[in-house]
């Protein structure tokens, strides 16, 4: 747990960076494993034929909304915990852990009821085949009607950072990730006289862990020690005040979740008319660039601790000040990643296909992104820092004007009027990521979200 004089001390000595770097890194190892554990289910999956990974690919479509409204309450749970571990009050932040744990318990369970009354619907709704259903129905049953278990898990790990403690969630995805892969080979496709399961193993391996993960995480934030401690408070009550708060901050970062998937769905319906080819390139490119965004989304998290924790702290400065730190540092790592984009663009694509036509498209497409990381970085780690301190209402402005305003509309125009292809695709991605990265940049920098009180 960070304590407030340590972080003061250390930003006094270096500027914040080791304090940065002490919460950032576990969550970039977390944010690469959780990465980690899609590609083995994939892999293993992919052993059943295409039609299971076609299977799995669609309940993932699904569970993507749903993982918006949960991320959403973990932002909120970041900031409101960050900001009373900051004000040293830690009953206040048990008891915002107990109302966000109330929530998500609810919101987890309506959704995972919807899940399993309308399962076979929304599966066809999503185009799938009848070859596909027989693979994608029983993966679905299994890991989208335990949604509540992901919800738990995302509020608590978010508590737990709020509170300065990224470590505990990076070691529980460690032994998620090998829990998973053991139990995805045995009960996929069976060990000594048990013949497996088949996709339905899958989804009961990842469900498990995701359980696991829970047990875990409650073990830790009960801890004597832990400066968070749910079980041993008395208090259990529902408080509509600090509900209205965290709601406060959830909505308008779930909007924004969405606004982004829409605007996705919307333009990769467009890509796929461009051609077979194109949108292969585009799902490839995309596929790499994601590891980019892994030191932003880590950064981001120390921000969006460090900044709540300044503010519950009234140190105002020092919060603007550890945002920006987050950001240049950041800045550094994704560049490295950039210059590796842009040198060995022909030998990552020619990782994932041989297709000549293919590869060229997917280097031009990585070449373009590499050259703005700055800006990408702005997305990322600004947008947490604003939304650790509770404004979470502009960078979901800001999410509108750029993918729906710029992004999707861009790619109408360059690709569907003016015929530029994939590459037109990505100039709009880079116009999107620039005009979001100065209006965020700016609004940081002014300084107003130092002023937003919570109840």
């Amino acid at each position: 747990m960070l304590q407030q004089n340590t972080i003061a001390k250390s930003f006094k000595k270096n500027w914040g960076i080791e304090t940065i770097m002490l919460l950032a890194i576990p969550a970039m190892i977390e944010n690469i494993l959780q990465v980690f554990i899609g590609v083995v289910d994939t892999y293993f999956v992919g052993k059943l034929g295409t039609e299971a990974i076609a299977g799995v690919g669609i309940t993932n479509l699904t569970m993507n909304v749903y993982i918006s409204f949960f991320l959403a309450l973990g932002i909120g749970t970041t900031a409101i915990v960050s900001r009373y571990i900051g004000a040293k009050d830690h009953e206040k932040a048990n008891h915002a852990v107990k109302q966000s744990l109330i929530m998500s318990i609810i919101i987890g369970l309506v959704f995972g009821g919807i899940n399993l009354i309308f399962s076979k619907r929304l599966l066809l709704i999503l185009g799938a085949e009848e070859s596909v259903l027989e693979y994608a129905l029983p993966y679905f049953i299994c890991v989208a009607v335990p949604a509540v278990f992901i919800c738990i898990n995302m509020v608590l790990s978010s508590a737990l950072r709020g509170a300065g403690d990224t470590k505990t969630p990076m070691k529980i995805a460690i032994v998620a990730n090998v829990v998973n892969a053991v139990l995805d080979y045995i009960l996929i496709f069976g060990i000594f006289n048990f013949n497996g399961f088949g996709i339905l193993g899958a989804g009961l391996a990842t469900t498990f862990s995701r359980v696991l993960s829970v047990v875990l995480l409650m073990i830790k934030i009960n801890a004597k020690e832990a400066k968070i401690n749910i079980y041993f408070s008395k208090q259990w009550k529902i408080d509509i005040i600090m509900l209205k708060s965290i709601t406060k901050i959830s909505i308008p970062a779930a909007v924004e979740k969405l606004i982004m998937r829409s605007g996705q769905l919307l333009y990769g319906g467009m890509i796929v008319k461009i051609g077979t080819g194109a949108y292969a390139a585009h799902n490839i490119a995309g596929t790499i660039e994601t590891f980019s965004y892994l030191p932003g989304m880590g950064f981001g998290v120390a921000a969006a601790t460090l900044v709540g924790q300044s503010l519950g702290g009234k140190k105002k400065d020092e919060a603007q000040s550890y945002g920006l730190m987050s950001y240049f540092l950041a800045t550094g790592f994704m560049v490295i990643v950039g210059i590796i984009f842009y040198i060995f663009a022909p030998f990552l694509a020619g990782l994932f296909t041989e297709d000549e036509a293919v590869i060229g498209q997917v280097v031009q497409v990585l070449r373009l992104i590499a050259l703005f990381q700055p800006f990408l970085c702005v997305t990322l780690v600004i947008t947490s820092a604003l939304q650790g301190a509770g404004d979470t209402r502009f960078p979901m402005y800001s999410s509108f004007i750029g993918i729906w305003g710029i992004r999707v509309l861009g790619v109408y125009i360059l690709c569907m009027k003016l015929g530029f292809g994939l590459i037109g695709v990505w100039i709009a991605y880079v116009i999107d990521i620039i005009v979001r990265g100065v209006i965020l940049m700016n609004r940081y920098l002014k300084g107003k979200w130092k002023e937003i009180k919570f109840s």
